[in-house]
């Protein structure tokens, strides 16, 4: 008699801010252990996914309801809430962003929002600040934020005219939700969207105390904090645990519970990049997760390279490419750092990446499948202009050009750093500094500089600024030219 395959249904549980209490988590590692769930994954919006068999889904449903966990069946319409409250003490200390006012903010949304929602404070670098829709980012002024919408299914950016007070955030996300999707044909997968129309929407329905906007966002340079391992801080240690085929094994996770319920640790974090944290470990209970990892066989120092990818959530085909690019650029010993690469097959999947490898559209037969590589601008991950690099590629031939896309990055570091006082090399080999005029915009701070010029709005590289038509908008946010302004950037001349 044939057996039936059973079917499997994709489960998603929220976990606002990326944060989870122990006892909460708990709970829901039981429910799972009871239905036979051997594994669960952490997703790129700091979410958690596992698959369940049909014939338990009854079971999953029923314990989920009894312990009031939200969940969503094969869907996800609730897109979870980021924040980088993961970051806070371990990688960066704001001067007013701590846990109770990431908190405050979080309990502030008395509804399930639509849309996707970033909290990010401005000074640190693991958390991406705009692959959200509403993207709030904290401001130098005591709880108050930017807020930069990026459009539904779209790359357009608009800053929001003034900074929003902390307390607001979850009126004005609700009342900005409400304002997109009753006008999908202005604002939701619209080729050109004016968003002061929306904002102008928005504040005609609801009291909103706004703050003048002072001075323009400046986000810090980009560099992924090592996220693994044991690591010192203050007095104690956090532990980062990443895991290679993205699989976290429901039996390690009771037993990393089961630790931090004995050494009062209260809540485990999650990051963009599928992994966990754990905080406050103190140092006479280091041999108690030692002997967790030991019995887990889980490893905890990966190389760099391996940690600054992203890839789609439950996606194998892209964690499969993953491993096979890493072991190429292994092959090499390819310098990756400052560099994060993402695997796009989705076109519409808003991963973070400063160099994108982007699946070409009809190629559906594995070994026939066509790839684009694009970068960002000045390979900032946190820019939405992307350049092309290479076009049509095959599989084979995506590591070589992903490595030569390397080289010529860290070639321009070498001229840009070679400015410096206290560089490496021998200062005779400079003759001159001159001082280049490149071009930013006043809104967005989206800097067109014609080296790399705009080819996604097909202005190829070289274009000087003068060049532009009169009805050249920002990349990013669409602003007028007239607002994209002059700026000074070091460069230098060699023999």
């Amino acid at each position: 008699m044939e057996n039936k395959e059973i079917k499997k249904h994709q489960i998603k549980v929220n976990l606002p801010g990326g944060i989870v209490s122990i006892g909460d988590l708990l709970q829901i590692l039981t429910i799972l252990e009871e239905s036979a769930v051997e594994n669960v994954r952490f997703g790129t919006r700091q979410q958690l996914y596992f698959s369940v068999d049909e014939d338990k889904l009854e079971d999953i449903e029923h314990g989920f309801f009894i312990s009031d966990t939200e969940f969503e069946i094969d869907a996800d319409k609730q897109p979870n809430i980021i924040s980088s409250y993961v970051t806070e003490d371990i990688f960066n200390n704001s001067n007013w962003l701590r846990e109770g006012v990431y908190r405050d903010v979080l309990d502030a949304f008395d509804y399930t929002p639509r849309l996707k929602i970033n909290l990010a404070d401005n000074s640190q670098t693991l958390i991406p600040f705009f692959t959200g829709n509403l993207n709030f980012i904290s401001s130098e002024i005591g709880n108050y934020w930017y807020l930069y919408i990026r459009f539904p299914r779209t790359n357009i950016i608009y800053c929001w005219s003034s900074l929003i007070y902390s307390e607001d955030i979850g009126t004005l996300s609700k009342l900005v939700e409400d304002a997109i999707f009753s006008n999908k044909d202005l604002f939701y997968d619209q080729i050109n969207i004016d968003g002061l129309l929306l904002e102008n929407k928005v504040k005609l329905t609801g009291s909103i105390f706004y703050q003048p906007l002072s001075a323009p966002l400046k986000l810090p340079d980009f560099q992924l904090p090592y996220y693994e391992g044991f690591n010192k801080y203050n007095d104690k240690y956090w532990l980062g645990i990443y895991r290679r085929n993205e699989l976290f094994s429901v039996s390690f996770l009771k037993d990393l519970c089961a630790i931090c319920a004995k050494t009062r640790i209260g809540q485990l974090y999650t990051t963009p990049w599928k992994s966990i944290i754990i905080k406050g470990v103190e140092t006479g209970d280091k041999k108690l997760w030692n002997a967790v990892l030991d019995k887990n066989r889980i490893n905890v120092r990966h190389a760099s390279n391996e940690l600054n990818w992203q890839s789609e959530d439950l996606c194998e085909y892209g964690l499969n490419l993953k491993r096979e690019l890493i072991n190429e650029f292994n092959k090499v010993d390819l310098r990756t750092f400052k560099l994060c690469f993402a695997i796009k097959t989705n076109p519409k999947s808003g991963l973070f990446g400063s160099v994108i490898i982007r699946k070409c559209a009809n190629n559906d037969l594995e070994d026939e499948c066509k790839f684009d590589i694009l970068h960002t601008t000045d390979f900032n991950p946190n820019s939405k202009n992307f350049t092309l690099y290479k076009d049509n590629l095959d599989r084979a031939s995506l590591a070589e050009a992903l490595v030569k896309l390397c080289d010529n990055y860290y070639q321009l570091q070498t001229l840009s750093e070679s400015a410096s006082a206290d560089n490496y090399y021998e200062t005779e080999l400079v003759t001159e500094i001159e001082y280049v005029i490149a071009h930013q915009c006043s809104h967005c701070l989206t800097i067109y500089d014609e080296t790399w010029g705009d080819e996604a709005n097909g202005v190829p590289p070289g274009t000087p600024f003068s060049d532009l038509k009169a009805d050249y908008g920002c990349a990013v946010c669409g602003a007028f030219k007239t607002d994209i302004i002059p700026i000074q950037k070091e460069s230098l001349q060699t023999i």
